[in-house]
Formats: structure tokens, C-alpha cells, sequence
């Protein structure tokens, strides 16, 4: 098997609230037992007994019930005696709209024993077998909203276009023809990018690996010297979340103007509380113009390198997260190409003044594009950016190259 099974299923997970909701509606009671399956596969893969994963499942037709909620079990041996051991709800019709409107008002929630608010990733499965009944359009943009990363399932009676919508990205939905072929999925989603985009990327966020490499480039131009301290300010509450004194994570931090300026590299601290310090006492840099594409180069010669502290041969997910004020002076074409190539996932994040095209371009893909109306908004976006790098940092982890393709 190749190395991107073990660095998606053995390696350790960096710890994730799932939730899946099942559609127990009438005409799902023969495909029933293959759901189960499928969702007691998955869990096995979990690392629920440390507390890093906590599974919540709900069951819906008319009306959702919950069968046991995020902070219900505590152990990977009670969640699947349950699953185990869950009755077909039956009934009709089939309304994942209020489904939905359950999971946002009741299951990620904090008292259900949802880590939302603690930055751990939300990701919720879908399991359907037919066309909701009502409007699923409000809810899933609520969810969407919340942070919440949803992959939907659905059997050849579902409709696809209602499951790309509810998914946080159409490329999230999947097909399949009858829920037996569900424990096929499972091993299509613990296998290699041949599979295909949408397969791989649910992949990454139900088997995501424990560590990455992080470089923030941040946008030091004279434009932004007065939100300087809110990008400052968003780069720390996201390091707070990271793993960093057990090395599973390692964080950089690059500055630019007309050129660019290492703040320091992913090997220059061991801890968070080092890299907490630094960046609080971060100078704005200053100067004009913009050459983003100078400073994508840069990092692609300069820190996303083993002498900088990149484990990218080591098979470790590569992340970039660009914030940006303004439009760049100089071509990001061929920079944000040695990237992608290279197989670093960037997000770009920018302000109105930025060139959102130019955003979109850079990032890995267009959807990793997100924009604020200034750089105070960060916070609002924060907990999306986390949840997308915690469940996507796979999507093109390298495949070491002592490896053989399957």
C-alpha cells in the first residue's frame, strides 16, 4: 500500500468533532445496516479514547432525534455498542432542512459538547437516501457560517445538486448508487488522490495527520500599517490552537513589502509560547510597492526548505496562509504555480483593497480565497480558515519519494 494510506489512517489525528447525520426515513430501511457499517468503520479509525475525537450521531426523517450527542461517550468501545445497536427510525417525509436547523441549534453547541469555540475542526456527514421534503438553504448556510465542514453522501434517489448545496463545497458531495456500496467509500477514502478530488478531501478531514508546517506571509506595506495589529492579533489566536511544544506543528512567519523579510523560520522555535512572543512584538515593516510574487518566490526558496525546518519530504502537509491589503505590484503567476506544484496548500485572505482574482489565483485552489472588508474581520473568518487547513492539509501532502504509487 502506499505511504499516503499510513500518513492518512496511522498517523495520530490532530483531533476533530464529527457529527453524522442519517437519513432513517422510510425508504432507507433496507440500506440501513450498510449505513451503520459505514459510520462504525470510520470510528474505528478514530482517536476517541485520549479525547482528541468525539462522534455525535443523529438519526432524521420527519424529524431529527439525536442518538447520542459529542460529549455523550467518552470511549471508542461505548460509541460503537451504540451504532451497533441503533434501531431504523422509519417515518415521512424526509426533511433535512429542519435536520440541519437541529444540528446548528443543538449539537454544535457547546453544551452538547462541541469544541467550536476551542478551535477544534466541526465536520459533519450527511448520510441520505432522497430529496428533502423542505428547503435545506437557510440551514446550510447556517452551518456554513458556523465553521462547520459538511461532506454529503447521498444513493442515485438523493438529489445531487440539494447535496452540493449543502455541502460547504460542492466538490464535497459524493454519489454512490446504493448505501451497500458504502463500505467501498471507506476504503476509496483511505486511498490515494486517484480517487478523485471530492474523495480525497473527505479523506483528509476524517483521516487528517497530527502535524503541519505553517508559514504566515504577511502583507507589511505601508497600506496596512494600522491593521497591522489585528493581523498580528489573528496570527497569535491561531497559533494558540496549534500543537507545537510536542513538534507535531511547526509555524514561520514572513513579512513583506517590496521585498521580503523572514520574522523567522519554521526550525527557529519549539514552542508556543516563543512564537506567541515574537510575534506580539512583530514591527510593521513598511515600505511600497507590493511584490507578492517576490515574496511567494522567496518562500519557495527559502523557507519551505528542509534547511528552514520544512519536513516536506518527510511527508508532512505544507501550509501557506497569505493575508493580504492591496493588489500586487509585480506577477504572482509563476510563484503561485511553484507552489502549487511543490504541494503547499495555500489560503489567501484578503481585504477589499486586495485583487480577489489575484487571491484566488494564488490560493490552491479558488475556494481557499477568503475575503474580509478590513483587516479587524479577521476574527470572523478565523474559525474557517481553521477548520478548512485542519481537514484539507492532506489534499496534496507529497508522496515521499521512496514511495511507489498504487
Amino acid at each position: 500500500m502506499s505511504d499516503i494510506f499510513y500518513s492518512l489512517v496511522e498517523r495520530q489525528p490532530a483531533g476533530k468533532d464529527i457529527v453524522f447525520l442519517l437519513d432513517g426515513s422510510d425508504g432507507t430501511r433496507t440500506g440501513f445496516p450498510a449505513v451503520k457499517d459505514f459510520v462504525q468503520r470510520v470510528v474505528e479509525t478514530l482517536s476517541v479514547d485520549d479525547n482528541k475525537d468525539r462522534v455525535s450521531v443523529v438519526q432524521y426523517s420527519k424529524e431529527p432525534a439525536a442518538q447520542f450527542y459529542l460529549n455523550t461517550y467518552t470511549t471508542k468501545g461505548d460509541i460503537l455498542d451504540t451504532v451497533r445497536g441503533l434501531r431504523h427510525k422509519g417515518g415521512r417525509p424526509l426533511n433535512t432542512g429542519a435536520a440541519l436547523q437541529y444540528l446548528r441549534d443543538n449539537v454544535f453547541t457547546a453544551s452538547a459538547g462541541s469544541r467550536l469555540q476551542e478551535g477544534v475542526p466541526q465536520v459533519l456527514v450527511l448520510i441520505s437516501g432522497g430529496r428533502s421534503f423542505d428547503s435545506v438553504d437557510a440551514p446550510a448556510s447556517a452551518l456554513k457560517e458556523l465553521g462547520v465542514l459538511t461532506f454529503a453522501i447521498g444513493t442515485r434517489s438523493a438529489d445531487s445538486k440539494e447535496l452540493q448545496k449543502i455541502s460547504h463545497d460542492p466538490s464535497y458531495a459524493l454519489t454512490v448508487s446504493e448505501f451497500t456500496d458504502l463500505p467501498n467509500v471507506q476504503q476509496q477514502l483511505q486511498s490515494s488522490r486517484r480517487f478523485g478530488k471530492k474523495i480525497h478531501l473527505m479523506s483528509s478531514c476524517l483521516f487528517s495527520p497530527a502535524g503541519k508546517d505553517i508559514v504566515f506571509l504577511l502583507d507589511g506595506s505601508d497600506g496596512t500599517r494600522t491593521g497591522f495589529p489585528a493581523v498580528k492579533d489573528f496570527v497569535q489566536r491561531v497559533v494558540e490552537t496549534l500543537s507545537v511544544d510536542d513538534n507535531k506543528d511547526r509555524v514561520s512567519v514572513v513579512q513583506y513589502s517590496k521585498e521580503p523579510a523572514a520574522q523567522f523560520y519554521l526550525n527557529t522555535y519549539t514552542t508556543k509560547g516563543d512564537i506567541l512572543d515574537t510575534v506580539r512584538g512583530l514591527r510593521h515593516k513598511g515600505g511600497r510597492p507590493l511584490n507578492t510574487g517576490a515574496a511567494l518566490q522567496y518562500l519557495r526558496d527559502n523557507v519551505f526548505t528542509a534547511s528552514a525546518g520544512s519536513r516536506l519530504q518527510e511527508g508532512v502537509p505544507q501550509v501557506l496562509v497569505l493575508i493580504s491589503g492591496g493588489r500586487s505590484f509585480d506577477s504572482v503567476d509563476a510563484p503561485a504555480s511553484a507552489l502549487k506544484e511543490l504541494g503547499v496548500l495555500t489560503f489567501a485572505i484578503g481585504t477589499r483593497s486586495a485583487d480577489s482574482k489575484e487571491l484566488q489565483k494564488i490560493s490552491h485552489d479558488p475556494s481557499y480565497a477568503l475575503t474580509v472588508s478590513e483587516f479587524t474581520d479577521l476574527p470572523n473568518v478565523q474559525q474557517q480558515l481553521q477548520s478548512s487547513v485542519e481537514c484539507l492539509i492532506s489534499l496534496t501532502s507529497p508522496v515521499p519519494r521512496n514511495s511507489s504509487p498504487l
